[in-house]
């Protein structure tokens, strides 16, 4: 399969079009336009502005996941007879994709224990299962995950249940994402998320793109990398991959670029898979010994500056150069690319976080931006692109294991319950519970959590050693069929465009926008709000502490949000006008850090040890241009010229050195686990590294974690190769 020149262009026009015909034109452009924020990234679109409208106000916004996540809602009912037909390892046989497009889910579904086959139960005895077993269980034997795909309204009645029943066992997808990008932050200038709005952008004159490819992943960025390389601006990408669509791209909503297609790196530099932080140390170094950093910046607006250059100063050129894969020449580049911009943007996804030393290499980003200014005022700052539409709201809402000291003590006073002060359990935390036996109920508000863990066969057992698996989702995935416990029940949930009342969520600049929802599609599923507001119900009769009747309506919701949520407080306007807005506080301005000293903090962090053996190869998880999250909506990869999954991507170098031919069957194999009879490819990636399609290569993943953020190394894996005999007739 041969990859296209660019990313974007007419083959995504194409693509949406023959999706148009599968579902109908009228119905998906119908559905697109509705007033209701996009289901997939958290990069933003429609809302009460109008479907396919930015945050900026402008149409046409959309892009080839938007009408993939839209397509998929809009399909028939799971077949009446599907689960009859289909054994629980027959389902287990069957691909992400060929689950996801067996149709939406209309029914309760039970999984009983020693049962080959889900069956269909009534809402009541469902409801009557949770509670009792939830009650069985009791706080510190459930755990409670919620996925990006929820509303505000959920997540708070999720969140608020766990904390009723008295655990913190409850967290969110982004454990397994950003949550390096949130600690690292927030140990730095006080605030988890990006500091940016979105019309920050349309000032930056360098944008730094560090460990991402939002080309495949958050594609309307693309728009805004495009405008900043018009109106003479730089763009730099750091990745150790030559990503087709971060060379070139044609924005389909841009008819020059459409039609001859957008430069968008201006340099594109290729370091050592986990070497971005010796990068950033080296960055940092070079500006130091020109003394071209801001000192009176510095000196009133940060602190442990000193400790900061010391390490700096320690840290020898060879070590980085070494470390990082990236000669000084280009060092001295980008430091002059840096120090001749006025406003400089740097953002950075997985490739940056999915590492065992992911908070310190966000943290190296920050003690970068701080050196010139570049973070706590408009205009600059620092952009963890964010994967799942509500990913951040989740964790604004307080579904999170710790509660923030301000939201704590506003719960405490207005609701009148004493909040656990007990330890939380982060994601991995809640699987190494399960592994040990000690979790009875697990509580899953969408997503695939079993897709989404490393060390695949951890995982399975994991899973498989709880009690009840509760699940709530509006169409099949392998979790459904892998992730499965003593007995299992999937509850099916309205996706948020078919909604009975408004739902909220809040994008990754920060800015909370109102769904309007609309009607069903299909009898049967029920918002995610009505059923946690019925668990609640029966969960907590006799309990008057929280009047779980009224919190099936969602404006009543929203109100406690507004007075609970510190930088929620406009909902209440949001509330009565409809009026969206962005959250309080999160968009630093004028050096006004929300730090206990008011101060920014430099971190020291010596170089982390990323010596690997010569045989082995560092192996970064991936996901295609075809696929959102774990769920694969296409198998090939068009970028990447790959029509499969089951392939590893490598540099001829490697290939030539370890005796490989392209197209060879190899096992490869890590401390966790082995793929066997997987094709070798040639592809542009720095020697030493290697790809491999996520979610299917979780299973060599081990699932050590970052000490500080707790978030596996899914972007560090080191692998050896070996060839496998292939008998031929």
């Amino acid at each position: 399969m041969k990859a296209p020149r660019s990313g974007g262009g007419w083959k995504a026009i194409k693509y949406s079009l023959t999706l148009a015909n599968k579902v109908g034109w009228w119905k998906l452009w119908k559905s697109m336009r509705t007033r209701n924020a996009c289901k997939t990234c958290a990069v933003g679109m429609g809302g009460q502005k109008g479907g396919m409208v930015n945050e900026a106000g402008l149409f046409p916004e959309v892009c080839k996941k938007s009408f993939q996540a839209m397509a998929a809602d809009m399909q028939p009912a799971v077949a009446n007879d599907f689960f009859a037909k289909n054994n629980i390892d027959q389902l287990r046989s069957m691909s992400s994709r060929k689950l996801e497009y067996s149709g939406r889910l209309t029914q309760p579904l039970l999984l009983s224990p020693g049962e080959k086959h889900y069956k269909p139960i009534s809402w009541d005895e469902a409801f009557d299962l949770v509670v009792e077993r939830l009650k069985a269980a009791g706080p510190e034997r459930t755990f409670y995950y919620a996925s990006g795909r929820s509303s505000n309204e959920a997540g708070f009645l999720f969140q608020l249940m766990s904390r009723l029943m008295g655990t913190n066992f409850v967290n969110n997808c982004s454990f397994y994402c950003h949550q390096a990008s949130g600690v690292g932050l927030g140990s730095s200038i006080g605030t988890g998320a990006g500091t940016l709005r979105l019309e920050d952008l349309d000032h930056t004159d360098l944008y730094i793109l560090i460990g991402a490819n939002p080309s495949s992943n958050h594609p309307r960025l693309m728009k805004a990398f495009m405008e900043i390389r018009r109106r003479g601006g730089k763009v730099i990408v750091v990745n150790p991959v030559k990503e087709l669509g971060l060379v070139n791209f044609k924005v389909p909503s841009d008819v020059r670029s459409l039609l001859f297609g957008s430069s968008i790196a201006s340099t594109y530099v290729q370091p050592h898979v986990g070497g971005d932080m010796a990068l950033l140390i080296g960055l940092s170094k070079e500006v130091l010994e020109r003394n071209a950093h801001d000192q009176a910046f510095i000196d009133a607006h940060t602190e442990n500056y000193d400790a900061f250059k010391q390490q700096v100063t320690e840290t020898s050129w060879d070590d980085i150069i070494a470390q990082s894969g990236v000669d000084r020449e280009t060092i001295r580049n980008i430091a002059d690319q840096y120090l001749s911009a006025k406003n400089v943007v740097i953002g950075w996804c997985m490739g940056i976080t999915h590492h065992l030393h992911g908070t310190n290499s966000v943290q190296s980003i920050v003690n970068f931006s701080l050196l010139r200014g570049m973070v706590g005022r408009r205009k600059a700052g620092l952009m963890p692109i964010r994967g799942h539409s509500n990913v951040q709201g989740l964790g604004s809402v307080g579904v999170v294991p710790g509660m923030k000291q301000a939201m704590l003590e506003r719960f405490e006073k207005q609701l009148g319950i004493k909040v656990p002060t007990t330890p939380g359990y982060d994601t991995m935390a809640c699987m190494e519970a399960s592994h040990r036996g000690e979790i009875d109920f697990a509580f899953c508000l969408g997503g695939n959590l079993f897709g989404s863990n490393p060390d695949t066969k951890y995982a399975l057992e994991a899973m498989s050693r709880i009690k009840t698996v509760l699940y709530l989702s509006t169409t099949l995935n392998t979790g459904h069929v892998w992730g499965t416990g003593e007995e299992t029940l999937i509850l099916p949930v309205l996706p948020r465009d078919e909604e009975p009342e408004p739902t909220t969520q809040e994008s990754m600049f920060s800015y909370v926008r109102m769904s309007d929802g609309g009607k069903s599609r299909f009898t049967g599923p029920r918002s995610e709000v009505s059923i946690l507001a019925a668990i609640g119900q029966k969960l907590f009769a006799g309990d008057d502490r929280i009047d779980w009747k009224k919190l099936e309506s969602h404006s009543a919701i929203q109100e406690l949000i507004a007075d609970l949520i510190p930088g929620y407080e406009n909902m209440k306007e949001t509330l009565q006008t409809h009026r969206e807005f962005h959250v309080t506080g999160r968009a630093v301005e004028e050096y006004n850090f929300p730090t206990e000293s008011g101060k920014a903090k430099f971190h020291a962090l010596p170089l982390p040890d990323l010596s690997v053996a010569e045989n082995e190869l560092r192996l970064i998880t991936i996901r295609s241009e075809g696929q959102f999250n774990s769920v694969v909506y296409d198998e090939e990869d068009i970028y990447r010229g790959q029509e499969r999954r089951d392939v590893i991507l490598m540099n001829r170098a490697d290939i030539d050195r370890l005796g490989l031919k392209p197209d060879q069957r190899v096992k490869v194999k890590s401390e966790a686990g082995e793929m066997p009879y997987i094709l070798v490819r040639e592809f542009d990636i720095r020697a030493g590294s290697a790809l491999m399609y996520y979610p299917e290569a979780n299973v060599l993943v081990p699932h050590t974690v970052d000490p500080l953020s707790k978030t596996p190394g899914f972007k560090s894996t080191r692998v050896t190769l070996e060839v496998e005999d292939v008998v031929t007739t």
